[in-house]
């Protein structure tokens, strides 16, 4: 018997030790910091102990770890996606008009090259999301970028809250609608697809309740997709919908509101601005793109100042990049809001850090530089909100997933801001007359964005 109970120890010490999540040390000298929620220090260190932030200050002495030299750069949080697609791989379970019941957490792929160039761009979590073809789409994951981890589980970030995926408009419309002549087929199809959800999720919940107090013989029959949207009415998920009309917004809202439901962040929001008090007023949050629209009809209203109405009329916003390819250069992506809006630097950062790990419930443990937070963090060789900054090191829990000067394999041109364009085009090899790179535009975004 005591054998088997070795034995057994044994493998649960090994399943322990395999989901074990790395964290290392790293000491950051001499940059200039910007906590996002302390100000911006100048000459300033930042320790990073198994993980976690040790200290911030001047002079800081270790002899026992890697120390990066970042005098002349810029020492930022992490940046944070609250909408992103990647380490996933088909993201739509459109079976059903409500699909509350999967997870993309099951199917994670640590991977995915789109990781690594994430944090080549200084991201170090991202909101890994369902698609948008279901009304009520799966459960989504918010994973820290750790690149190279061999188990998905390792992608998954402790402690964060459950979140859900919710889509308004065309897509969940025409994927079972126009597709196979269900319900939703119309906007007023929609609303009546969620107050349905919801009241078979009440009707659960309410169930497992009288079986508790004895008033039933027998448990209800569980249910998972019952299950997730009591989870919701209890707050103990994130609602994220996909939107971009201003009238579905407001009647996603009355919903909400009707059966008691304040956990929500409206993902693309375009029409935002035009109910930006109504948010404001809900508590409702908004991530948004800088300037992307009008790739389908239902997006063809909006504005770069997006981003700033909302901001100033108080509704916490972040920028998103719900793509491959943009989630490189949010920082690019948060500098616009300068020049539309005129929001200030720690404005125009918190759009990328402290404001999307709100919106992810996890601004305990990222999203700004502060001791006892997680070593998430970035060093640019310029402010981050310059066009010439390019990210140097990028860290996670303490550990180095990428480092410029180890990225042998990605070739890196640095730009002359004096240089005529043809001139640029040319030594790159390019005939910038006849350089087809704008032809064949096809529409970027489908359902599952």
């Amino acid at each position: 018997m005591m054998k088997k109970l070795i034995i057994l120890s044994s493998f649960l010490f090994l399943g322990i030790y395999a989901h074990a999540q790395k964290t290392g040390d790293v000491l950051i000298k001499n940059g200039t910091v910007i906590t996002i929620t302390d100000g911006v220090k100048e000459n300033t260190d930042v320790l990073i102990r198994n993980g976690k932030i040790k200290q911030i200050g001047e002079g800081i002495s270790v002899s026992d770890i890697e120390v990066i030299d970042a005098e002349g750069k810029f020492v930022m949080p992490g940046i944070i996606d609250a909408h992103s697609h990647i380490a996933l791989d088909v993201v739509n379970e459109a079976s059903n008009p409500v699909t509350a019941e999967v997870s993309v957490g099951d199917a994670l792929d640590p991977y995915d090259v789109s990781v690594y160039r994430a944090l080549a761009g200084g991201v170090t979590i991202s909101h890994a999301m369902h698609g948008s073809a279901n009304a009520i789409g799966g459960q989504c994951e918010t994973i820290k970028h750790r690149y190279g981890v061999t188990d998905p589980e390792e992608m998954r970030m402790d402690g964060a809250p459950r979140t859900i995926k919710f889509a308004l408009g065309e897509n969940p419309m025409r994927v079972h609608g126009e597709g196979i002549g269900i319900v939703p087929r119309t906007r007023m199809g929609m609303e009546q697809v969620f107050r349905h959800a919801f009241e078979q999720g009440k009707a659960y919940m309410q169930a497992q309740k009288d079986y508790a107090a004895g008033k039933l013989d027998v448990p209800p029959l569980y249910n998972t997709r019952s299950e997730v949207m009591a989870d919701i009415l209890k707050g103990d998920i994130i609602i994220h919908c996909h939107s971009y009309r201003a009238d579905e917004i407001y009647m996603l809202l009355k919903v909400l509101e009707d059966y008691g439901v304040k956990r929500i962040c409206f993902q693309h929001v375009n029409e935002g601005f035009k109910v930006a008090p109504e948010l404001a007023a809900y508590g409702a949050h908004a991530s948004v793109f800088s300037d992307w629209w009008a790739y389908k009809f239902e997006v063809y209203y909006s504005t770069a100042y997006n981003a700033a109405i909302l901001t100033r009329n108080g509704v916490v916003t972040s920028i998103n990049s719900d793509s491959g390819e943009l989630i490189r250069h949010l920082y690019h992506e948060a500098a616009k809001t300068q020049r539309y809006g005129d929001l200030s630097d720690e404005e125009a950062l918190k759009l990328i850090t402290i404001n999307p790990a709100i919106q992810l419930g996890i601004d305990d443990k990222v999203g700004s530089l502060e001791v006892g937070k997680d070593g998430d963090v970035v060093v640019f060789d310029n402010h981050p909100l310059s066009i010439y900054a390019v990210p140097q090191q990028t860290i996670v829990d303490g550990v180095i997933r990428f480092d410029i000067n180890e990225d042998q394999a990605d070739m890196r041109i640095d730009v002359d801001p004096e240089e005529t364009l043809p001139a640029f085009y040319e030594a790159a090899g390019h005939d910038h007359e006849n350089d087809g790179c704008m032809h064949g535009v096809s529409e970027l975004h489908n359902h599952k964005h």
